[in-house]
């Protein structure tokens, strides 16, 4: 016997408020249903032949025509119309979370085609787990049998709902299927929602939509820092700054809000620590130590881009591979070559990973201004160039002899100038996800030409770059800000036949 709510037929509607209003009506009441299911599951209910269920809502939209009514809006805009005449529709949640994401999307597509856009309850389940809110975790106190009998009472995670087909291109709906209009389905994103939790020690309420990744705590020790310093600032521009465990600092003359209560210091650091700069309308700045390697690298980017950023760039270290490098030195990568191997499945070595104009200018931008050099004197120290990314940190130690290739020569044929273990990832899962990517890199050792990272070498190293590296960070995200999130988002991270939803 199911266990379902009462069912809340599709509606259409002519404006993007109305719309989302229903999305969030229909979501809360799915949620409303899962979340009294299981307290009463808790309670000790018997529930014995029962599935108790709840179903996410959906957005539709019925094209006649390619054409779009796009009378006062932006030719350029990358997303927000579909690229051929078809019915097409998603499922959303989190509607209090993306609200202004969705509102916008809509926004655009009414605008673009001048249809009506339907919303109902779809025929995706709910999982269990994604109906809780943030600060819930009723099912740990079940015992052991009580937990086994759940998947027999409610619906659980589904993988098959949830893989990256639309996002890889590869994705082909069935002749009576609807076709996506985002590149992203319901579970998936709360799939990632819980993930980055896991991960950051933050809630995704907290993310800001400029993301910044290191590889070093060194730099999230100066961010840390830089964030209490803007909070005791009355003028400044970031409201909050939020650490893992949900600990909110509101700058000084606001008051706490009831969010604030929830943080807690957590009982030791996440595996990706992130900190979050908070600015009115998400537009901030966050930052996570991804630690060292490209599956690190991969995992939160796979996660990061269902909140779908502005921009991500990554701050950090690499070996310098030319001998007229000094440490020190920045390396702004204009191109790619990924011997990282964890996106091979996804995204193809032949497909290229293009530099993005608008974030390598405010990238060499901020250089030229927190440094004050411009022209020669700012290419002395910052070369623009290709960076390798290894999946093997000791790649150093590989034989050189009676082998049919090595890792010196592949880098010296592909033009390298500096190697490191994350940057192609993050730029490749930007293309993959329509993220807009760049990377600027510091110098810390040359290890084909021995100089390789000794502690005080590294310690001076430390205290001489870290600081102005981070500061370049922060001022290219000022650019990138300033400029306005339509310019950011190229059409040359679209395919042919592209999602609407940006």
């Amino acid at each position: 016997m199911q266990h379902l709510p009462p069912f809340i037929a599709p509606s259409e509607h002519h404006d993007a408020d109305s719309a989302l209003a229903q999305i969030q009506h229909i979501y809360q009441h799915s949620v409303n249903h899962l979340r009294q299911a299981m307290r009463d599951f808790v309670a000790g209910a018997d529930m014995a032949g029962t599935r108790a269920r709840a179903f996410y809502p959906f957005v539709r939209v019925q094209v006649t025509s390619a054409s779009r009514k796009s009378a006062g809006l932006d030719s350029r805009l990358s997303y927000g119309f579909v690229a051929e005449p078809g019915r097409f529709e998603t499922t959303l949640t989190r509607p209090d979370l993306f609200a202004f994401y969705i509102r916008q999307q809509l926004v655009l597509l009414l605008k673009n085609h001048g249809v009506s856009l339907q919303v109902g309850t779809s025929n995706q389940p709910i999982p269990i787990h994604f109906s809780f809110a943030d600060d819930e975790h009723m099912e740990g106190s079940l015992s052991p049998e009580r937990q086994a009998l759940m998947r027999e009472v409610f619906d659980l995670p589904d993988l098959a709902a949830m893989d990256d087909g639309i996002a890889n291109g590869t994705h082909e709906p069935a002749a009576s299927e609807a076709r996506p209009l985002s590149l992203f389905t319901a579970p998936r994103i709360d799939y990632s929602l819980q993930r980055l939790r896991h991960y950051t020690g933050t809630s995704p309420r907290w993310f800001q939509n400029y993301v910044l990744f290191t590889n070093y705590q060194f730099y999230i020790d100066e961010f840390i820092a830089l964030g209490r310093t803007e909070m005791q600032n009355p003028s400044s521009e970031y409201i909050a700054f939020v650490e893992p465990g949900n600990l909110v600092t509101r700058r000084v003359g606001l008051a706490a809000e009831e969010v604030d209560a929830l943080g807690q210091t957590p009982p030791r650091q996440p595996q990706m620590p992130g900190y979050h700069l908070v600015r009115k309308g998400h537009s901030g700045i966050t930052m996570v130590n991804i630690g060292v390697g490209p599956a690190n690298a991969k995992t939160i980017t796979d996660h990061i881009a269902v909140l779908r950023p502005h921009a991500w760039l990554m701050l950090g270290h690499c070996a310098g591979l030319r001998t007229t490098q000094q440490l020190g030195d920045y390396v702004l990568a204009h191109a790619y070559v990924r011997e990282d191997h964890v996106l091979d499945e996804e995204l193809p070595l032949w497909v290229p990973i293009p530099a993005l104009a608008e974030i390598q200018v405010a990238l060499e931008k901020a250089v030229a201004q927190v440094t004050g050099c411009e022209g020669p004197e700012l290419k002395r120290f910052m070369r623009t160039g290709t960076v390798a990314s290894t999946d093997n940190r000791n790649w150093e130690l590989l034989p050189t002899s009676n082998v049919a290739s090595t890792p010196q020569r592949r880098f010296s044929q592909s033009r390298a100038v500096a190697l490191d273990m994350e940057s192609a990832t993050i730029a490749a899962n930007g293309f993959r996800f329509r993220v807009p990517y760049g990377t600027l890199l510091c110098v810390s050792d040359k290890p084909l030409h021995g100089e390789i990272k000794l502690p005080g070498m590294a310690n001076h190293f430390y205290r001489e770059r870290v600081n102005q590296h981070l500061q370049i960070g922060i001022r290219a995200v000022t650019l990138l800000r300033d400029a306005g999130p339509e310019q950011l988002h190229s059409r040359k991270l679209r395919s042919f036949a592209e999602v609407a939803f940006q």
